[in-house]
């Protein structure tokens, strides 16, 4: 049975144990879930196409593509955007006053109000364009990883980078919140402007993610960051192309009004955590591979 695990590869095993967990979740909550077939008909297709992938993954380069790069990508988004049929419907007690109260103890005032004297139009669409590169990143590091012929580094980097995803959407479950740019409407003395791009994306964003309780941690601030560390180890000079972009997306994400300070702050704890938990899984792995040999 060891013997069998191991021969997985790492980010499937992960992919197929939070499915399960989510198919376990729906179903346990499914009198509280509208049309809990959706989730659950959703989290089944996804184990079904990712078990055909495994066995086909090497049959040509086609396969191989869809196994590496794009399936990955596919789950991690089918997987996100099914939170809003079940996040509010398993724990419909939002936690966004709490955070709003620390980020006052914090500050001495919401962030999201005080940042408000600092807006430009320019700095809104350049944060903007900022924000919108968490979706990019990832993929960017793993398509120089597979071209640089790095296979296990693009396996462990997958493998972290789903990871982060994954307990961050663990994070929703356990604690909901929408964030400032609902919560706090009424402190905002002035609209956040854009001067040419920051409305179309944000509007383009909130049709295509509707409203989900994806406040806390933040997603982008985890992931961006572990995708700094992996380019770090793995790509150096990526690493430096990559470090602004993370840092004014990280800023983006309190200056555009998606996330409380708090929710930053757990981000970057989010980030620790998922290295010290891949990279020990990662460490144990590799010894009982060396036992079975």
């Amino acid at each position: 049975m060891v013997k069998t695990l191991l021969s997985i590869r790492p980010a499937d095993l992960l992919n197929f144990l939070f499915l399960f967990f989510l198919l376990a979740v729906t179903a346990v909550f499914r009198h509280r879930i509208d049309n809990p077939w959706k989730p659950a008909a959703l989290y089944l297709t996804l184990i079904l196409c990712q078990t055909v992938l495994i066995s086909f993954r090497d049959r040509n380069s086609l396969f191989g593509l869809l196994y590496d790069l794009v399936f990955p990508l596919i789950s991690i988004l089918c997987v996100f955007d099914s939170l809003g049929w079940i996040v509010h419907s398993v724990n419909p007690h939002d936690i966004d006053p709490i955070l709003a109260r620390l980020d006052v103890m914090l500050f001495n005032g919401t962030p999201a109000v005080i940042l408000e004297k600092m807006q430009r139009p320019f700095l809104t669409d350049l944060l903007q364009l900022s924000y919108c590169s968490y979706y990019f990143l990832p993929v960017v590091l793993g398509i120089a990883l597979k071209r640089n012929n790095k296979d296990s580094q693009f396996e462990r980097s997958l493998f972290l980078v789903m990871l982060c995803f994954y307990l961050s959407y663990l994070g929703y479950l356990l604690w909901p919140a929408l964030g400032p740019r609902f919560s706090i409407q009424a402190l905002r003395e002035d609209p956040l402007r854009g001067l040419l791009v920051a409305g179309p994306i944000r509007d383009f964003l909130n049709r295509l993610e509707g409203i989900k309780r994806d406040a806390f941690p933040s997603g982008h601030t985890g992931v961006s960051l572990i995708v700094l560390y992996l380019a770090f180890r793995f790509e150096r000079r990526l690493f430096w192309i990559f470090l602004p972009v993370v840092l004014a997306l990280v800023f983006s994400t309190v200056y555009c009004r998606y996330h409380y300070v708090v929710d930053v702050i757990a981000g970057v704890i989010l980030t620790f955590v998922t290295i010290i938990v891949g990279e020990t899984y990662y460490g144990y792995r590799s010894k009982r591979i060396d036992t079975y040999r």
